[in-house]
């Protein structure tokens, strides 16, 4: 049976920053709510206590029900509004801490997908700190039978406070016309040098008493939202849109070269033979 968690989802909180944030991924938390609006929420900011060796990872206590809230029947996650989870960023030290210590450690099994696969890893060993508790685990790359995405990935990190999703609504003067412009999430500390891994849940724990954490408005002015926008839609490939704001640790060159390089060719910089093709940043 589903239970109340009375200071539960900070302890939860405490044991995921520590097994994740090591390896450079950043950890926020999300339930669900009725009746919050659908274009920006109204919500205030709830602190929680820092690690010392993990001052690189944030957490906001929130409920499934917020992203629910925000999206269409169609998107909805089979949850009830309260239960807890956790949205899961990779930052630019994941790189590092993470996919090159897993390359070398699993050199010699067959590796399809190196991000993707390293990812998995970490976030299926987290099932492992909770014996007590059902963990479940989406990835960002998982699809339904409908081919839609099991969850959308932008709009959680939004409604679970880590980044500010920025789209075209965002925007008073729209120069678009009839074009086709999609959004895109901004971090207050890295831009766009990060990348959103997947979802974590916890049925079992229930927390209706929880305040929502806004994500830091960190593009605030009208010109930026348009450059931003302009540059992720029509010269993603530079990069450019990542830095539209000022960050405070970006990809290193090694890891720019990585993602810039066409997926079959990325075995060679991981010093793999190419076997199936990475698609993931």
């Amino acid at each position: 049976m589903p239970r109340a968690a009375g200071g539960m989802d900070g302890r939860v909180g405490e044991r995921l920053r520590g097994a994740l944030g090591p390896f450079g991924f950043e950890v926020h938390a999300f339930k669900g709510l009725e009746g919050t609006s659908k274009d920006h929420l109204k919500i205030s900011p709830t602190p929680l206590p820092e690690q010392e060796h993990l001052q690189s990872v944030t957490q906001e206590c929130i409920q499934v029900g917020w992203y629910n809230a925000v999206l269409q029947p169609a998107f909805h996650l089979p949850y009830p509004d309260d239960t807890l989870a956790f949205v899961v960023l990779s930052t630019p030290s994941m790189f590092d801490k993470a996919l090159k210590p897993f390359v070398n450690k699993e050199r010699l099994k067959l590796i399809r997908d190196p991000v993707d696969q390293c990812v998995s890893c970490h976030l299926s060993r987290v099932k492992e700190k909770f014996p007590d508790q059902k963990v479940d685990v989406i990835f960002d790359y998982e699809i339904l039978p409908s081919r839609k995405p099991k969850f959308l990935a932008q709009t959680a990190a939004h409604v679970a406070g880590a980044a500010y999703y920025y789209q075209r609504k965002d925007v008073k003067l729209d120069p678009w016309g009839k074009k086709k412009i999609y959004g895109v999430c901004i971090h207050p500390k890295y831009g766009g040098w990060f990348a959103i891994r997947g979802l974590l849940l916890f049925p079992d724990i229930q927390v209706p008493f929880l305040d929502q954490s806004a994500p830091v408005d960190c593009v605030s002015t009208e010109e930026k939202r348009i450059e931003l926008l302009e540059q992720f839609n029509f010269h993603w490939q530079d990069g450019h849109y990542r830095d539209i704001i000022e960050v405070k640790e970006r990809y290193s060159e090694e890891q720019k070269a990585y993602f810039a390089t066409p997926p079959a060719e990325r075995f060679r910089l991981l010093g793999l033979k190419s076997r199936e093709v990475d698609f993931t940043e």
